[in-house]
């Protein structure tokens, strides 16, 4: 927790705050350990970014909260599906190509590679820069500086539309994924961290964490954690690549030819350098798992962070440390739904702030709503394959409340 603490006031001071304020950031957190995990590294008037947001603010102002301190993911790619993502934003109706790139530069690309420079740009398909009246009035609150990757002008934009259109009185951090490399590599300069002498020093431990997923993906938990990189990702120019982690080395499979011994010094080295960044496990482990932190994820989040506090478990065990899983059996600040909970029919943020007068109007009118009218009709469970996989499951009594794999939800 302490290490986590240093983060995100070491994030608050790049952000601009004071010592005093970044220090009050880490107090806070200390007092009251939550973090929203929800959106990935999208533009605040992004729909799935906006409304967790939103929801959010609601809880933050009803507990008199000083700072929204979230962790979003950068490792994406610039769209999802079609004119749909990170490079994308929809406004009065029209896609906008956030930076006008063009389709080469977005195709499996990775918003959060160095290859600058990028600038907004909130054009149409026809090259057109902010082609109505409303994407004129955001282009010209959006930073017009250039910035070394896409993930990094969409984090500084969002400082920027936060201060001009957010609740003064609550103040946004947003940590990336160069923040949590900088945190594992605090953790791996640490001898006696647990991360340093077991789970990256005792590679067996890793290894045994790695084997798990592989078994947890040949069962009814198929699909929840994919081994999609071992642990780490490779940033090369455009996008990050897979790690696959063999006799104490992780290696690329591609042409890079990229090889890492697996030791708490060398990956140190190769964090701090930004030539790789934590898998999504990874993060967790040091911003949630660790430390005793909530998360308000997205509604995989609630399955999938059990899954990982599983797959911890067993690493402690393969460790010995007892202590530390007296720690993990003990830790109640479990995750908790908390993105996309706000789902209006046709939701246009910039839209809906423009008619209330501003986010305090629109906050207020939320929060007279019940939930059952503010989250819709829930498609992003009942439309989801995989839980509708899962609820078979259950059904078949192939995953009961008393699995082993679920005695880490808390439930």
């Amino acid at each position: 927790m302490d290490l986590l603490r240093k983060s995100v006031e070491n994030a608050a001071r790049r952000l601009g705050f004071g010592d005093e304020e970044a220090q009050r950031a880490g107090r806070e957190l200390v007092a009251s350990p939550v973090l929203q995990t929800g959106p990935h590294c999208l533009l605040l008037f992004e729909p799935d970014a906006f409304y967790t947001h939103l929801f959010s603010l609601l809880g933050l102002q009803a507990q008199n909260r000083e700072w929204h301190i979230t962790y979003f993911v950068s490792t994406t790619t610039f769209k999802e599906t079609a004119k749909k993502g990170a490079g994308w934003l929809r406004v009065e109706g029209t896609p906008l190509n956030l930076f006008g790139l063009p389709r080469s530069r977005m195709d499996g690309c990775s918003i959060g590679c160095l290859n600058g420079p990028y600038r907004f740009a909130l054009s149409n398909s026809k090259g057109e820069a902010a082609p109505n009246a409303s994407a004129a009035r955001l282009l010209a609150e959006l930073p017009s500086d250039t910035f070394p990757s896409a993930a990094e002008a969409i984090k500084i934009a969002n400082q920027v539309l936060w201060h001009r259109r957010f609740p003064s009185q609550v103040k946004l951090l947003q940590l990336d994924d160069f923040d949590i490399a900088d945190l594992i590599a605090d953790h791996l300069e640490e001898a006696g961290s647990w991360m340093s002498a077991h789970f990256i020093g005792d590679g067996a431990v890793a290894e045994s964490i790695l084997s798990s997923i592989d078994r947890l993906n040949a069962g009814p938990w198929a699909g929840w954690i994919r081994r999609t990189t071992d642990l780490f990702w490779r940033v090369e120019k455009d996008r990050v690549v897979p790690l696959r982690l063999q006799d104490s080395v992780l290696r690329t499979s591609g042409s890079s030819n990229f090889e890492l011994k697996f030791s708490p010094n060398d990956l140190a080295a190769a964090l701090r350098q930004r030539a790789i960044l934590p898998s999504l496990f990874t993060a967790f482990l040091v911003t949630s798992i660790l430390p005793g932190v909530r998360v308000l994820g997205g509604c995989r989040q609630t399955v999938y962070l059990p899954l990982m506090r599983y797959l911890t478990s067993i690493g402690v065990q393969r460790s010995g440390d007892l202590s530390f899983m007296k720690a993990l059996e003990e830790d109640d600040r479990l995750g908790l739904w908390g993105h996309r909970v706000l789902t209006p029919a046709g939701g246009d943020p910039f839209q809906e702030i423009e008619r209330a007068g501003g986010v305090s109007p629109l906050l207020s009118k939320y929060a007279d709503s019940s939930l059952a009218q503010s989250s819709g009709d829930l498609a992003s469970f009942t439309n989801d394959p995989i839980w509708a996989e899962l609820s078979g499951h259950i059904a078949a009594g192939t995953i009961t409340r008393a699995s082993n794999e679920w005695r880490w939800s808390g439930c």
